[in-house]
């Protein structure tokens, strides 16, 4: 009899300290994420014979700019913004791994997904290390000899979420 008393008022206890631990627990935890945006592109080094370079962006997919012009030509000393190429943006999810916005090369009058340059990556290291609302620059140098010579600097942006 004693045992039934026992196990009666344990399967109480338990019954009633779940609840308990359940309302201390969060319904969901959310992952630490960072938006991503292209914040500038410098070209240092553009070797064209016509002196520039139409370039493109791809992230996640995704071709950037996608309207206008399609495509953004810099020479070498230019500076862009994201507004100059349709403000190309992502979400880094902090344990998923970091981002990358892929820099291509198109070759006008027909523009398509062009030429892969380099990438531009964004860091989660770099989103870790930032409180909500806060934000910090991932800058990338890429360069190669495709074709001709050519060294773009790359700063991606990511503000805490």
């Amino acid at each position: 009899m004693r045992s039934h008393k026992l196990i009666a008022g344990l399967a109480l206890a338990t019954g009633l300290a779940a609840p308990a631990v359940l309302a201390a627990t969060p319904a969901h935890a959310t992952a630490a994420s960072c938006r991503v945006d292209l914040f500038k592109i410098v070209a240092n080094n553009v070797a064209e014979k016509d002196g520039q370079d139409e370039l493109r962006f791809e992230v996640d997919g995704n071709l950037f700019p996608k309207f206008g012009d399609k495509y953004h030509a810099m020479k070498s000393g230019d500076t862009a913004y994201a507004a100059a190429f349709g403000n190309p943006t992502t979400l880094l999810v902090v344990g998923s791994g970091n981002e990358s916005f892929d820099l291509r090369e198109v070759t006008p009058p027909i523009v398509s997904d062009g030429d892969h340059l380099g990438w531009a990556t964004a860091y989660q290291s770099t989103c870790e290390g930032l409180s909500a609302g806060q934000h910090a620059d991932d800058t990338t140098i890429i360069q190669g000899t495709d074709e001709t010579a050519y060294t773009y600097t790359v700063t991606l942006r990511q503000t805490r979420q």
